[in-house]
């Protein structure tokens, strides 16, 4: 069995680096070129097996040389993929990441097999069997079922769910969510936008709210704690929010109750990830440390 059960998108990525982001019908020179694995899933199930976190990975690839490389990435990366559906005669997802020298990211991408991960497919032995389930943005039945199925089996559940929330139902996943992560836009499609945390349904739960270069707060029920974040040159933003989370998960798995401790730990993995190419830049943890010894 494995400690953390990560379920969601798993990807291949092209990542193009240009001068600027084009303006339409503008164009724009491009820099540089890499391709590697990728998805908010399969980032956050690396980012932990670095942090040497057993996790297990639930989410869908297809039969093609691009799911075999994704595949051989994660197991090189000893993350666990007895719960990975390799699905026949399908394409997995391709995301090409468009990113500025300033460390903005454009996204394009087709949703190929990625979530071809049905509630049937779920191995409910496989979650029950975790410390923790993460999920990140993923078919909203799925996500619900997942969630149920650890709450039942009394396993602790967070939730990223990226830029779709404000377009995909996922009510009933966050109903059994311990730990929300989002951002300052996606917190007012769950948020009542006059309403402050304690007011609304998500006060006795943890709620993340990141800010980007600003830091993030971490609502709990016992208070809320705010961090700045660290004065860094970005590189590629890509993936530092899946670093942000695999941090913040890695120190609350260890004292439920460090939220403050989870949050500059949190800040300084995303600020770090933030400072190089790619999608899997989450550091490891040794990294993390040496960087907040300097800060201070």
């Amino acid at each position: 069995m494995v400690r953390v059960v990560v379920a969601g998108h798993v990807n291949w990525d092209v990542t193009l680096r240009v001068d600027e982001l084009p303006e339409p019908d503008g164009e724009a020179q491009i820099v540089s070129q890499r391709r590697s694995g990728g998805g908010s899933a399969a980032n956050v199930a690396v980012a932990l097996a670095g942090f040497d976190v057993s996790t297990g990975l639930v989410g869908s690839v297809g039969d093609d040389e691009n799911g075999l490389l994704a595949r051989r990435e994660l197991d090189e990366a000893r993350v666990n993929l007895d719960a990975l559906r390799v699905v026949e005669d399908a394409e997995t997802s391709v995301k090409y990441l468009v990113v500025a020298d300033e460390g903005e990211v454009m996204v394009l991408g087709n949703d190929g097999a990625n979530e071809a991960v049905a509630p049937e497919h779920v191995d409910s032995e496989y979650v029950a069997g975790a410390d923790h389930l993460h999920l990140t943005s993923q078919r909203p039945d799925t996500a619900a079922s997942l969630a149920r199925t650890a709450s039942e089996a009394g396993v602790t559940v967070s939730f990223d769910p990226g830029r779709r929330l404000a377009e995909r139902d996922f009510a009933d996943t966050i109903a059994y969510t311990d730990v929300l992560f989002v951002n300052d836009r996606e917190a007012l499609s769950v948020l009542d936008e006059d309403a402050t945390y304690a007011e609304s349904e998500l006060s006795d739960r943890v709620v993340v709210v990141k800010h980007g270069s600003e830091g993030a707060t971490a609502h709990t029920p016992d208070g809320s704690y705010e961090h700045p974040g660290f004065d860094v040159e970005p590189l590629d933003t890509t993936g530092a929010g899946d670093a942000f989370a695999a941090g913040f998960l890695t120190v609350l798995l260890e004292d439920a109750d460090a939220h403050e401790r989870a949050l500059e730990y949190a800040n300084a993995c995303g600020a770090l990830a933030a400072q190089k190419e790619g999608a899997r830049t989450a550091p490891s943890g040794p990294a993390v440390e040496a960087f907040l010894d300097e800060q201070f």
